[in-house]
């Protein structure tokens, strides 16, 4: 049995989210877990809040100071390196994510999957929401990595995903930028012969705060691991020998 999950929740003043995200979090997920909320900086509006709800003996819950780097990258690096072993979620602040997917998410890590993608373009998955822009190349990028490169997701660039950590420190991570990293750790796994797969997931736009993504600016970065796709496979077997 694999250890339980642990729960990476980067924030940037999400203090007006995160009641309803943990009350969400909290009668979704049904299996055992722990939250890491990593933030920037101490006058984070997130910081009370989150505090507030430790003090009324949530155990589950664990404030992380961003050691790395400010900004979503060093959040979420900062939390894998709070990670030992077993299967990982990236969640955001926004609610945006579809939380009740998570125990079917976790019942394939357990078959042996090491990274499992909260799909939005696969049959019953689907966006509410948002700029359609975004949206357009989001689809694009999924639905072609899947059919021109055999990705076995059709949503490679979704932050909603489960990883296992083994794996993850497996790589030498790049990326600096921003979401790309979500990118950069489906594509890396692939052509290492990881196992991936996928369950049907909604995306909801925001409702309250500011999105922290930057489409022009992380678009270079994006293309970057788009392309790496189609670099040849290597055989897990050979790089584990």
């Amino acid at each position: 049995m694999f250890q339980s999950l642990k729960i990476i929740i980067p924030v940037y003043n999400e203090g007006a989210n995160f009641p309803r995200l943990w009350a969400e979090i909290s009668s979704q997920i049904r299996s055992p877990f722990r939250a890491l909320v990593i933030y920037d900086f101490d006058e984070d509006d997130t910081l009370p809040v989150v505090q507030r709800i430790i003090a009324q003996g949530e155990h589950r819950l664990k404030l992380v100071r961003n050691t790395i780097r400010p900004g979503v990258v060093g959040a979420i690096l900062t939390g894998f390196n709070q990670v030992e072993d077993g299967p990982v979620l990236v969640v955001m602040a926004d609610l945006s994510d579809d939380l009740k997917q998570v125990d079917s998410m976790l019942a394939l890590y357990a078959q042996g999957y090491h990274v499992v993608v909260g799909s939005r373009y696969m049959k019953g998955g689907s966006i509410e929401g948002g700029p359609w822009l975004k949206q357009f190349l989001s689809r694009t990028a999924g639905v072609s990595l899947h059919w021109l490169r055999g990705l076995p997701t059709h949503d490679a660039t979704n932050a909603f995903k489960i990883y296992d950590r083994k794996m993850v420190k497996s790589f030498t991570i790049e990326s600096q930028r921003g979401f790309e990293l979500n990118l950069e750790l489906t594509v890396k796994a692939f052509l290492r012969g990881y196992r991936i797969a996928e369950v049907p997931s909604t995306w909801r736009d925001r409702s309250e705060g500011e999105s922290r993504f930057r489409l022009w600016g992380w678009m270079p970065h994006y293309l970057k691991w788009y392309l790496h796709a189609f670099r040849p496979k290597a055989a897990l077997s050979d790089l584990q020998s």
